[in-house]
């Protein structure tokens, strides 16, 4: 049995490809899934969507007793698991980042005492073997991906939406911090009446207290016809990028996900940042975002200000080809391979090793 650690719902689509390969392969496999009062009905919502076969935890100490009494051959974890130690001459261990892109935490997430680790692409493999010479990097690329690819995700059928599959679709998928959508117009959509608006934001900014007031302007643009917001259970966003011509985001995952489809992307400058990220503390902000964000800053079209954001997304609706060359290149760094067999791989791995 192979068990997927599931601390949040959007961990999921990076596991459900290789999930399904696996049970292609008759091999058993079970999500462990973590109690949380405010996901608790996305969670049952999806699980019943996918039929999976589950278990709920209260939390990692309940994860980890879990894992100790049913052995599994193998552990895979979407971040750091801090009792991952104990898993030792258990259960093999294996990390598959939820995210690619600039963020710091790809790498230092590697600090986490788990045997092997699937990554995306030779750049990232060589970058994260010289970091932690100790430990085992296996480049698979990124099994997300995979769906699109291989023709199976169907995409968003707009028209039940009540949006107008003749217009051009623009997808704004902003990360929840730091975040471009409290700079965005309060009535943006208006200005953008000829394209249809695929509001996607991160899960957290519709669910987490702290985030209210971005919850407050997403349901706000919602209103608006040419608007349709994710549900919050719609925790994938791989619908969403395989109908959208154009992705809007900032410095978040995404932008190299929907890149790596060679479509064109439009990446906001302007983002609002907490007192404690600004001025003598901007050095946290640093911290945040790894200096890997300006060596791929030209994947993409950039809006320094709302007010540019028009004329860029413009531009890139008519020529999307414009970045086509950096996003091949960038993919080739940060992805890997994007061939649809990524789930594949890291099965094939998974199985010959666990047979080691």
């Amino acid at each position: 049995m192979i068990c997927f650690d599931v601390l949040h719902p959007y961990y999921l689509p990076q596991y459900l490809p290789v999930a399904e390969e696996l049970k292609r392969r008759s091999v058993a496999v079970k999500f462990v899934i973590y109690n949380n009062s405010e996901q608790h009905s996305v969670l049952l919502s999806m699980v019943k969507r996918h039929q999976l076969d589950v278990v709920w935890v209260d939390d990692e100490a309940a994860a980890l007793e879990y894992y100790l009494e049913e052995k599994a051959s193998w552990v895979i974890f979407g971040n750091a698991f801090s009792r991952a130690h104990s898993l030792k001459g258990i259960s093999k261990t294996a990390l598959m980042q939820h995210g690619v892109g600039p963020k710091s935490v790809y790498y230092t997430v590697s600090n986490s005492d788990i045997d092997v680790r699937f990554v995306e692409g030779q750049y990232r493999l060589k970058r994260l073997q010289d970091m932690f010479p100790e430990k085992t990097f296996i480049d698979t690329g990124y099994a997300k991906l995979d769906p699109i690819i291989q023709g199976a995700e169907p995409g968003i059928d707009m028209a039940r939406l009540g949006l107008d599959p003749s217009k051009a679709t623009l997808l704004y998928a902003p990360t929840f911090y730091p975040s471009s959508i409290e700079k965005m117009g309060r009535n943006w959509p208006e200005q953008f009446a000829e394209y249809n608006i695929l509001l996607k934001p991160h899960y957290f900014s519709l669910i987490k207290p702290a985030y209210q007031k971005q919850k407050a302007l997403l349901q706000h643009w919602a209103s608006y016809s040419n608007v349709y917001l994710a549900k919050v259970e719609e925790t994938n966003l791989l619908p969403f990028m395989a109908s959208a011509d154009v992705l809007i985001s900032d410095a978040s995952s995404a932008l190299f996900e929907f890149a790596a489809l060679d479509k064109p992307v439009v990446w906001c400058d302007f983002y609002h940042l907490r007192w404690s990220y600004r001025g003598i503390f901007k050095f946290r902000f640093k911290n945040r975002v790894d200096q890997d964000l300006y060596r791929y800053a030209d994947v993409a079209a950039h809006a320094e200000t709302f007010s540019q954001l028009k004329s860029v997304v413009d531009q890139q609706v008519s020529s999307p080809e414009l970045f086509a060359a950096k996003r091949a290149q960038y993919t080739d760094e940060l992805i890997g391979a994007v061939d649809g067999c990524c789930s594949q791989r890291i099965a094939d791995y998974l199985l010959i090793e666990g047979e080691a």
